[in-house]
């Protein structure tokens, strides 16, 4: 994971968050935390057969500029991005490098069909 990043994709970071439902329960949604400016790179996909439905999956990595420890900027696993209709959900969240001028978050993006 060496070279030039080149930050060409506009998406938006989310985390879920918990609202009431009025039952006494909670539905998740996802409020965004602000746009990124991000490099993605597929790295591999797959399809499922689910009979009714089919699932088709992919894996990608999305680097984008690094944020300190605890800052809102700083994707989780629990955050997702979007691109439109599109979704990426977060797995995992690493330094690119010892100095941790960017962050590669490690993400699938299932689309049913």
């Amino acid at each position: 994971m060496t070279g030039a990043v080149t930050l060409s994709r506009r998406l938006l970071l989310e985390r879920p968050l918990a609202t009431p439902d009025g039952a006494g329960g909670f539905v998740q949604t996802w409020e965004t935390l602000g746009t990124v400016w991000a490099e993605v790179v597929t790295r591999s996909g797959r399809a499922t057969d689910g009979g009714v439905m089919s699932l088709a999956g992919a894996k990608y990595r999305i680097t984008l500029r690094g944020a300190p420890w605890g800052a809102a900027q700083r994707p989780t696993s629990e955050c997702r991005f979007r691109e439109g209709d599109r979704v990426f959900a977060i797995e995992a969240v690493t330094e690119k490098d010892g100095h941790g001028r960017y962050l590669v978050c490690h993400a699938t993006e299932e689309v049913a069909s």
